[in-house]
């Protein structure tokens, strides 16, 4: 059953405390995955992995079971089994939680172990189909205590992430793997607006808060995305689209200046003028340069109403051709420059049952009734529903936030979803052909109208006449996509995060893909990083995210300010 694409989709402290006493001969079986050391815990018996690595961590593969692995507290030797579910990756070497554990407490440093009671809850991810247990995790009331805990973890070699809003795709705020330290920054939600209607924001907050925070403090709003619960971090440091984006630009596009926690340990304050190439590295691939601890965002006063707009089109998975037809006209409708402005947010929506067009638009009801729907609609089946409404600012946020209130919880959140997801960015230039669009449709009539699980496909206009998100060039952040016509999401969930990950659904999103990049070879396809696509390589991450210039740069700039590759996810810049 279709609902529409407005209403469906959106767009404590306990620190270590290390023993210091001999432990006892009678070694105890490891509760948290720490072995040897000054806790004395061995691995043997435990559900981590009866190998004792030289760092001091419990598993059972060869970065455990090979070379330096310490038979004392477990056992060694390639066969080692464990009965552990976890996944582990090994870019990492981590250290025993004695000299780990020590160094963060020594420093006053809050954190959580996996014997922590409220760890589980602190370490599950958004896309519960990626699940990763972090070594340790941060929970910093200070920005001291980011830059301790970054000091540490480059003195034992563990890898580390900061932690928003957890809404990564690929689950890359845990890491991306097993035993990385996470930053948790759920403590920094500052929201305050200066005289110069800048909006200082802390890098844990959420997109709903930020929108009330800025709005009752002084009318003012932010091109954002339309889920409340998503953070502010990863939404801002690589893209940040919302309805408002074609006048406002991207989240990205406001950020003037960042408060950010280097791998040396430094705080700076990054601006187009100081340490230019860190505030270009942070605007597109901030998680492999730094914790950004606070954004400075350039808001712009709220209209004072807005129009929230949607229409459902029938039969839309009959015909391949027809509906090829129908795509075509709201593509040519999308560039009419004597029709469509910068005032217009729009996107279509599809899931195989139903269709349907709808966003905002910043221009009066009159206007929208009289110039904009028609152009739209012409040619189109008529709608089965139809709505435009004149709402304040904030109400249409409401309304756009999938039943969530703006207001969010600050610790405690618990939303999530199972899932694979991959995008594609439409160039202006390589527009979508009648042949893409017949392929397109051809592909989810004969396999996504009676499919087994659900999914859907978004698709975003970002271009076109007037488009604020196109208006800068290349140059100007580390953010590449700047001649994109429309960013498609192709998303499959299981509709129940109690059951197993269909074994199917992951080639059906890749056929949505495949569907529309084989029947145009001849157009370079990029992807959009805050859909971001855990199937692919490194390099092919590299590829799809960056240009070949801004990639090389981004590359110069790490090996200045992280060459020990400190930051690290399995796509940092860099791999």
């Amino acid at each position: 059953m279709l609902v529409t694409f407005l209403s469906i989709v959106c767009l404590g402290t306990v620190s270590l405390a290390i023993p210091v006493d001999q432990f006892d001969k009678r070694a105890t079986v490891s509760p948290d995955a720490t072995c040897g050391g000054t806790n004395g815990y061995t691995c043997l018996g435990s559900s981590f992995g009866n190998c004792c690595s030289t760092h001091g961590w419990c598993g059972s593969t060869s970065a455990y079971c090979g070379t330096g692995c310490q038979p004392a507290f477990g056992t060694c030797g390639t066969g080692t089994t464990t009965t552990s579910t976890s996944k582990t990756t090994s870019p990492t070497s981590t250290p025993t939680a004695g000299t780990l554990g020590d160094c963060l407490t020594k420093k006053n440093v809050p954190i959580r172990l996996t014997s922590s009671s409220d760890f589980g809850q602190l370490s599950k991810p958004y896309n519960l189909r990626l699940p990763y247990t972090p070594a340790v995790i941060v929970l910093p009331d200070t920005v001291q205590h980011i830059s301790d805990a970054v000091t540490c973890a480059a003195k034992y070699n563990v890898k580390m992430q900061p932690r928003g809003g957890g809404h990564s795709y690929a689950s890359f705020s845990l890491g991306g793997q097993s035993g990385s330290m996470v930053i948790d920054l759920q403590n920094f939600q500052t929201i305050s607006l200066d005289s110069n209607n800048v909006a200082k924001v802390g890098g844990g907050v959420r997109l709903g808060n930020l929108a009330l925070g800025i709005y009752n403090q002084g009318q003012r709003a932010l091109p954002h995305g339309t889920c409340p619960g998503v953070g502010v971090g990863g939404h801002a440091t690589h893209g940040g689209f919302g309805y408002s984006s074609r006048a406002w630009g991207l989240t990205l596009d406001t950020i003037i200046a960042l408060d950010v926690v280097l791998a040396n340990g430094t705080s700076i304050h990054a601006t187009s003028t100081a340490y230019p190439d860190i505030y270009y590295a942070l605007r597109g691939a901030a998680d492999s340069f730094g914790i950004v601890t606070a954004f400075y965002l350039q808001t712009q006063p709220a209209p004072t109403s807005v129009i929230n707009w949607s229409f459902s089109i029938p039969n839309m998975f009959q015909s391949a051709v027809t509906s090829a037809n129908y795509l075509l006209h709201i593509q040519s409708f999308a560039q009419n420059a004597s029709v469509v402005d910068r005032k217009l947010g729009m996107g279509m929506y599809m899931d195989g049952s139903g269709f349907s067009i709808s966003g905002t638009y910043f221009g009066s009801l009159a206007d929208f009734n009289n110039k904009i729907k028609p152009e739209l609609l012409r040619t189109l089946p008529a709608p089965t529903s139809s709505s435009a409404t004149s709402m304040t600012w904030i109400q249409s946020l409401t309304a756009l936030a999938n039943g969530q209130p703006l207001q969010q919880p600050t610790t405690g959140y618990d939303q999530h979803d199972d899932f694979f997801a991959k995008s594609l960015v439409v160039p202006t230039s390589g527009q979508l052909t009648s042949a893409t669009w017949t392929a397109y449709f051809d592909y989810i009539i004969k396999n996504g109208v009676n499919s087994a699980n659900p999914w859907y496909s978004i698709i975003n206009l970002y271009g076109g006449p007037d488009s604020q998100i196109n208006a800068k060039p290349s140059s100007f952040s580390a953010y590449s996509d700047r001649d994109a016509l429309w960013v498609i999401q192709h998303y499959g969930y299981t509709g129940n995060t109690g059951a197993p990950f269909p074994p199917g659904l992951i080639p059906f999103v890749n056929g949505l893909n495949n569907a529309i990049t084989n029947a145009q070879p001849g157009t370079t396809f990029p992807g959009y990083s805050n859909y971001v696509d855990p199937s692919l390589t490194a390099q092919q991450a590299h590829a799809a995210y960056y240009d070949t210039a801004t990639y090389n740069r981004l590359v110069a700039i790490k090996q200045q300010v992280d060459p020990g590759k400190l930051f690290w996810n399995p796509q940092a810049i860099g791999n």
